[in-house]
């Protein structure tokens, strides 16, 4: 490994200028460049004492249009942080093992090393190309996945063949999300550990044979597997079905692999939904998970489940709560469990006590909020104390470490990678609105202000609209749909909380499923009707924008807006549900949202009620349209659909393609051209 850093990639930390204009200039507001220059933190872990937090920090480089992530320590109590690794490729997955050794993740190897980065050793090599490792608590083992090929590709079967490019495809899911499938799976193994070596030669594949995904496609990672307390058993999530049963089914499980016997327990084989995160008790005498009851439903209620191994019982512990929660965490005593929810708009640190359920009617649960504020808590790194160590984001600031003293609730930041960026930044306002709804419901809706904001002045104004569809506008902070970045370019943005989000109850999160162009799109106008009566609100100069559903909501309110809008912009958006399910991947998620197949008899109103393509003979309006190649969930021609309807009738539009992106757009230089391309639409169409 090379131990020289990317030569242009300066932390931001150290408070310099960078070469390019833009963050040095007089101007002091937010730009695309600037958004890419940023340090991208991601938590890791404690260190087994309690004392430091291990993080990562990615930076990228525009010119070479890749990135690269280094490790860093900071202490819990406070003071400066210390960067532990200096290689290229991005370290991640650190795990601590029983002796001390941190080891982690580097362009598919492990490595160990001192906590400080000292004494750095390659444990395994280029050809294993392994992920996900944990060792096991004894100190004996180590877990790792790594992908296993199992099916003949094309080029096996006709190898005489060498110049064919082709696939043969017999069943489903043959793609997903960006990529083909290739004849891997991720499998889940163990080998023994000792001294800092691992004896890949008595590695196991606890899955063998199988063609089944652990970790689960497209974004599970090390929740999927854990090791028990006593590390005589791997648990590992998959979903042990294949081809077409696959594609309409989110139905994963829990497994229980015991060492000792070789033998396999589905654990969760009673539910039928998605079984997820598996997380034991300090002891050992509980496991809790994320489970989700229906299957086909990806945004059901997820309740977190406990089962007591000594009594053999199974509970909900939220079956009272009106709310999906994530990323359990159980308190160092076992008493409690912390988990993050969406709340009114922000995702916040909870906590439920674990009652005793060995008694015939089970205690009352006390559910307790211990994070309140304008801001997201995005992970859960791990408990020092009386201190439970997080990020934390909110719409003008990208992650940061935070500890969050879990009496009082308040945070003491411990990392400030972006301080000294943000400086110079003038931010604009933002702001909580109440706005009723046509159904007499009360909506939330966020409004971002320019910088130096005047309410003399008149400003043109954008709608947000949300992906998902049952995502949701909280303090998120993204590099591409920055709300700060849109208010810097002199936009006031409009981003409600329209029906189908979380954190306002399960009724209002699952009222989005065969309604997607009914009261969503009542509450989208609700938004930007109620908001237009600021005197600040220029209503000659109101566009909407957004991506996947929320691509699809500007392609139904082009058709519905009656004049509101002078502009559109819609990215990876739904044009035609019937053509969209005729070439999507995870089809359980078109079976709950319109109701089954277009060919049903009878056939789900949703497919003509719903429909955008349905409407272009009411569009009038200009739209740019922006799609990936690599889009497998919401696939390309969409967005070539849409963009030539446009065209042919009459309408001032663009189309916007990007060859080797997918959903997202995540290449610097790809991400850079889509933020001109989207200021320079808005300026032609919208600011003058």
């Amino acid at each position: 490994m090379k131990k020289n850093l990317l030569t242009l990639l300066v932390p931001i930390t150290i408070g310099i200028c960078f070469s390019l204009s833009t963050f040095c200039n007089a101007q002091n507001v937010m730009t695309p460049e600037l958004l890419w220059q940023l340090g991208r933190v991601s938590g890791e872990t404690i260190t087994p004492d309690g004392k430091n937090v291990i993080y990562s920090i990615k930076y990228y480089d525009i010119k070479a249009n890749k990135g690269d992530g280094d490790l860093y320590s900071v202490p819990v109590a406070g003071g400066d942080p210390k960067q532990i690794t200096t290689t290229i490729g991005t370290e991640y997955n650190v795990q601590f093992s029983t002796s001390g050794e941190m080891g982690y993740v580097c362009l598919g190897n492990w490595f160990e090393a001192h906590s400080d980065g000292s004494a750095v050793m390659q444990v395994t090599h280029d050809s294993i190309d392994i992920d996900n490792v944990k060792y096991s608590p004894d100190g004996n083992w180590v877990l790792f996945t790594k992908n296993v090929k199992l099916d003949e590709t094309t080029k096996d079967l006709y190898p005489n063949l060498p110049k064919a490019n082709a696939r043969i495809i017999n069943d489903l899911m043959y793609r997903h999300w960006n990529f083909w499938e290739d004849g891997t799976y991720g499998h889940v193994f163990y080998a023994p550990y000792s001294a800092g070596r691992i004896d890949m030669s008595k590695a196991r594949d606890i899955m063998e044979d199988e063609r089944y995904y652990c970790p689960q496609q497209p974004e599970g990672g090390a929740e999927d597997v854990a090791w028990s307390p006593d590390s005589k058993t791997i648990v590992y999530v998959t979903k042990k079905k294949v081809g077409k049963d696959y594609a309409v089914s989110t139905n994963t499980d829990i497994y229980f692999y015991d060492i000792a016997t070789r033998k396999t327990t589905d654990f969760t084989k009673d539910n039928a939904g998605y079984d997820t995160y598996p997380v034991f008790s300090p002891d050992g005498s509980k496991i809790a998970w994320l489970s989700m009851a229906r299957d086909g439903y990806e945004a059901d209620k997820n309740r977190i489940m406990v089962y007591d191994f000594k009594l053999n019982t199974k509970f909900d512990l939220t079956d009272s709560w009106d709310e999906s929660a994530s990323s359990i965490k159980w308190s160092k005593d076992g008493k409690y469990i912390y988990f993050l929810e969406n709340a009114y708009g922000t995702d916040q640190l909870f906590e439920v006590n674990v009652p005793d359920i060995g008694m015939k009617t089970i205690p009352a649960r006390h559910f307790r909020q211990v994070t309140t504020g304008d801001h997201d808590v995005t992970s859960m790194l791990g408990i020092s104390g009386n201190y439970m160590v997080v990020t934390r984001t909110d719409m003008n600031h990208a992650a940061e470490i935070y500890k969050v003293d879990l009496k009082t609730g308040a945070f003491t930041q411990l990392t400030f990678t972006n301080k000294a960026a943000y400086d110079k930044i003038h931010m604009g306002k933002i702001e909580k609105r109440w706005v009723k709804t046509t159904d007499s419901k009360k909506e939330l809706v966020w409004v971002i202000y320019p910088p130096d904001f005047d309410s003399a002045k008149k400003y043109p104004t954008l709608l947000y609209c949300q992906g998902g569809p049952q995502s949701t506008v909280s303090q998120f902070y993204s590099f591409r749909w920055n709300f700060q970045l849109m208010a810097a370019n002199g936009y006031i943005v409009v981003a409600p909380c329209r029906r189908g989000m979380p954190g306002f109850g399960v009724e209002w999160n699952a009222s989005i499923s065969r309604d997607w162009g009914g009261q969503p799109m009542r509450d989208y106008l609700s938004a930007i009707d109620s908001i237009s009566k600021l005197p600040f609100v220029d209503v000659s100069r109101r566009g909407a924008v957004g991506a996947s559903y929320g691509g699809y909501s500007i392609y139904f309110l082009a058709g519905i807006h009656n004049g509101r809008f002078k502009t559109f912009i819609s990215h990876d958006g739904v044009f035609d549900l019937e053509s969209m399910y005729g070439t999507t991947e995870e089809l359980w998620f078109n079976n709950w949202e319109m109701g089954g197949p277009y060919w049903s008899n009878p056939a789900p109103v949703d497919y003509q009620k719903f429909n955008p393509k349905n409407m272009v003979d009411k569009w009038n309006t200009p739209i740019l349209v922006i799609h990936g190649q690599q889009d497998f969930r919401v696939p390309v021609e969409q967005g070539m659909e849409a963009f030539q309807a446009a065209q042919i009738r009459g309408i001032k539009s663009k189309f916007l393609y990007f060859e080797d992106e997918g959903h997202w757009v995540l290449t610097p230089q790809d991400d850079l051209l889509w933020q001109h391309e989207f200021y320079k639409w808005l300026d032609e169409t919208l600011k003058n």
